[in-house]
């Protein structure tokens, strides 16, 4: 899967904002205030809405009056246009507003477009909790198909109706549209939370907190024996003095990480290494999952990290988006910024007190000074126009 646009509006600091043609590695740069938390979340808000509902989802943030832009006219809107390996253009609709107090789902559409110029079936046409669902998926994409429609109605308008009617089989494509969604990883690691020892079990996929990564270490160790080894490979070259990683589990049933540096006779436990080692090994776990995720979105990847280190993990990263995973990455870092591409960066700026995007590929001035400059460069000489870095050495 890879989003091709989105496009938001009356969202916190995002009175009219859209991306489009995006690549399948996005790195989102501005200062701070200027709305990068503030897209991530938009990602996070849609996930949570899913899995539970969109009043929870909106509670969360404050409410409604905390979450819509300052002085807005109409509902939060999102619009969300991605598309298959090969496969159809889909576009998702959300429209959230407040009556009488009460978040509702003022308008839900789920269409897919057929070929280039074929008339988009609206899989999912909802309004405050009632609505329309085609009947006839198996008709899709037939030549001269004919469109069989079904009314239902919600149990609640703030409920999402991809989630309402995901859960049954005769709905395979909303379903198949909601578990993309539920799939997608927003990282919240903690260093914290990846250093102490846990309880031993099953774990296949790192958690948004990395605290399982030992789990998930002893996992791959055990069944993908191919990727651990590339693990260990990529932390040989990255950290130096790495070894060798293990997830060793304790007499009390326990697991803790243990490092190998080839200078000393016995290995370090995960309290005793740098944060900076921990970090890297646990995004290693995470980019080379077999499974990957659909969408994998991760703020500052810098932090705790060695400058040196950043140029290699920007490559990790498009590697993973390379093997079927979109990546959204925000930096504030120059060194991460001279491992990406011109044409991957968008940057973020305040214009009336509201957040606006521009896309580094449609300067004039920094394509010129790319052919001599690493964009990371350019980013710490303030050449990214209306950005307002201010660079602390």
């Amino acid at each position: 899967m890879q989003i091709e646009s989105i496009e938001i509006k009356n969202y916190r600091l995002f009175r009219n904002v859209l991306l489009n043609d995006l690549p399948r590695m996005v790195v989102v740069v501005g200062a701070n205030g200027s709305g990068k938390s503030t897209l991530f979340d938009v990602f996070t808000f849609l996930k949570d809405a899913l899995t539970q509902n969109v009043g929870a989802a909106v509670a969360r943030r404050g409410g409604f009056r905390e979450l819509v832009s300052r002085n807005a006219v109409g509902p939060i809107e999102l619009t969300i246009k991605f598309r298959e390996s090969g496969g159809p253009l889909v576009t998702y609709q959300l429209a959230i507003n407040e009556e009488r107090g009460r978040v509702v789902v003022e308008s839900e559409v789920l269409r897919y477009r057929r070929g280039q110029r074929g008339q988009p079936w609206r899989f999912v046409d909802f309004h405050k909790g009632e609505g329309t669902a085609i009947t006839n998926e198996c008709a899709y994409g037939q030549e001269g198909a004919t469109v069989e429609r079904a009314d239902y109605k919600l149990d609640d308008p703030s409920i999402l109706a991809i989630k309402g009617l995901g859960q049954f089989r005769d709905f395979h494509i909303v379903s198949e549209f909601r578990n993309l969604i539920e799939n997608w990883y927003i990282s919240n690691f903690q260093i914290a939370d990846a250093r102490p020892s846990v309880e031993a079990g099953y774990a296949e996929h790192l958690s948004a907190r990395g605290d399982n990564v030992a789990q998930v270490a002893q996992f791959l160790y055990e069944n993908h024996r191919d990727r651990f080894e590339e693990i260990l490979r990529a932390m040989r070259w990255q950290v130096p003095g790495v070894s060798n990683v293990e997830a060793r589990p304790t007499e009390d049933g326990r697991l803790v990480l243990r490092f190998q540096d080839g200078s000393f006779e016995d290995p370090f436990i995960a309290r005793y290494v740098s944060d900076g080692t921990i970090k890297m090994f646990a995004y290693l776990v995470l980019l080379y999952d077999p499974t990957p995720h659909p969408l994998l979105a991760i703020e500052e990847p810098e932090n705790q990290l060695y400058p040196e280190l950043l140029y290699p993990l920007a490559e990790e990263f498009r590697l993973y988006a390379k093997r079927g995973g979109q990546v959204f990455v925000s930096t504030h870092s120059p060194d991460f910024l001279n491992g990406v591409r011109l044409d991957e960066i968008f940057w973020l700026m305040k214009r009336d007190g509201f957040s606006a995007v521009k896309r580094a590929s449609h300067s004039d001035v920094l394509r010129d000074l790319v052919k001599g400059e690493m964009p990371g460069v350019l980013w710490r000489r303030n050449l990214f126009d209306g950005a307002g870095l201010q660079w602390v050495g």
